[in-house]
């Protein structure tokens, strides 16, 4: 028994000691009831009940309404927060996403305004008694994703749910049931009523799961992915070289890949799904199919989507990185020792690494670069990769020189054959600097 379980217990035996009920409700019922099958260990436990807020507030010495105007109360005792909300009843969704109002109701009432059976589940942990109005408990044994009452009443009510059927499908290992499922293509359009911080929260779940690839092939199904991936929807259809890749076109070589990844970030896992978005607009047949240039046009329309899906700065550059070089292993033997160094020390190379290994293993199964690559980054320490500068912007200015643009020029020459070790002391840098660059008259 965890402690927020045990801080959760006795919020619920506090409300019902003073004469309110209180249940455990929602998700972490479901993962609770799912713990032994599928080691889904509740992080949040919250408390459904009668109680209005300020009824709430009065039992317990710290809380904060953080949802008055939805009845939500979080109570704080011994450094865990437990969200206390008034049954309550909904209104007209008119954005698509919040009720216009919300009126507190009965029990039953809030369960049958909730979105998937499986999420319909009240728990009564002093009396040990399942609430099951809506038959969650059954649908966690077939393993169906199902909505309570009518899917498209629950979908135009609010639009996040179609993504939410499918996250929930992906990271449950479950099937969606077939009316809940067919009810998403037809609204699949109004997805983009909701926000886009909301929209990447829930796609960032589907590819992080361990079935993301199905994930994608929902969204797809279900006309989702055209709304907020179309540049992975135009891979459908592109063909490739076959003797490279045996196992189809653009996009089915992106599910492989995708298949492939395990435990990946975020990042890793939104580049591994945009690496190839180039290759449309690069297609052209000369010999045989090529896609010239194809990931610098992917990392360009890379950074697009990014910022449209409101990314983070970091989160962009590690995945436009990424994708604008996933193709350098192809020659990694050849490469010039400064120029390895300067891949390996960079803080996403591991992320780099593992797309290069799925992407072989989603094409043509050719690892030796990868392990010609591990060899020699595992080869050089960390004062190789990275060492400190011989020189900096003063030294320069002493010779001389004066600053600007010149300097990012020198400085970067000097780095070079600092890493190729040409040269290893601060005097053969300053030799290399008057050799090769002369400061202004």
């Amino acid at each position: 028994m965890s402690d927020k379980y045990r801080i959760a217990l006795s919020v619920i035996r506090t409300l019902q000691k003073n004469g309110f009920q209180a249940y455990l409700a929602g998700g972490c019922v479901r993962d609770r009831l799912l713990s032994q099958s599928l080691k889904r260990i509740p992080k949040d436990y919250d408390v459904a009940t009668d109680a209005r807020p300020a009824q709430v507030i009065r039992q317990f010495n710290k809380t904060l309404a953080i949802g008055k105007a939805f009845g939500v109360v979080a109570v704080f005792i011994k450094g865990h927060q437990i969200e206390v909300t008034t049954f309550r009843t909904e209104g007209r969704y008119s954005d698509g996403r919040h009720p216009d109002r919300v009126k507190y109701a009965q029990r039953d009432d809030d369960i049958f305004r909730r979105d998937f059976t499986i999420n319909g589940l009240f728990y009564d942990p002093i009396r040990h008694k399942l609430i099951d109005l809506v038959h969650g408990r059954a649908d966690l044994k077939k393993k169906v994703i199902r909505t309570i009452g009518k899917p498209k009443e629950r979908f135009s009510e609010d639009k996040l749910r179609m993504m939410r059927a499918i996250r929930f499908a992906v990271e449950l290992g479950f099937s969606i049931e077939p009316e809940t499922k067919n009810a998403i293509s037809p609204l699949s359009t109004q997805i983009t009523k909701i926000s886009k911080e909301r929209i990447r929260e829930e796609l960032k779940r589907i590819l992080i799961s361990p079935r993301r690839d199905v994930g994608v092939k929902l969204l797809d199904e279900t006309g989702l992915l055209n709304q907020v991936l179309p540049e992975v929807v135009r891979m459908k259809g592109v063909k490739q070289p076959i003797q490279f890749h045996p196992e189809g076109d653009v996009y089915i070589h992106t599910l492989t890949v995708l298949k492939h990844l395990k435990n990946p970030s975020f990042e890793l896992a939104l580049a591994t799904l945009l690496h190839d978005i180039g290759k449309p607009d690069t297609f052209m047949i000369t010999d045989r199919i090529r896609f010239h240039e194809h990931e610098r046009i992917g990392s360009e329309l890379a950074k697009r989507l990014c910022r449209r899906l409101k990314l983070s700065n970091a989160e962009t550059e590690t995945i436009c990185w990424i994708i604008s070089r996933h193709l350098v292993f192809k020659d990694i033997d050849k490469m010039r020792v400064s120029t390895l160094k300067r891949l390996f020390s960079h803080p996403a190379y591991p992320l780099l690494a593992e797309l290069h290994r799925v992407d072989r293993l989603g094409s043509d199964m050719d690892l030796k670069p990868y392990h010609i690559a591990g060899r020699l980054y595992r080869k050089l320490s960390k004062e190789d990769l990275k060492p400190p500068p011989l020189i900096n912007g003063y030294d320069l200015i002493a010779l001389g020189f004066k600053p600007g643009p010149i300097f990012s020029k020198i400085l970067k020459r000097i780095e070079e054959s600092q890493l190729e070790k040409e040269i290893t002391t601060k005097a053969e840098a300053l030799e290399l600097v008057r050799k090769l660059f002369k400061p202004p008259d």
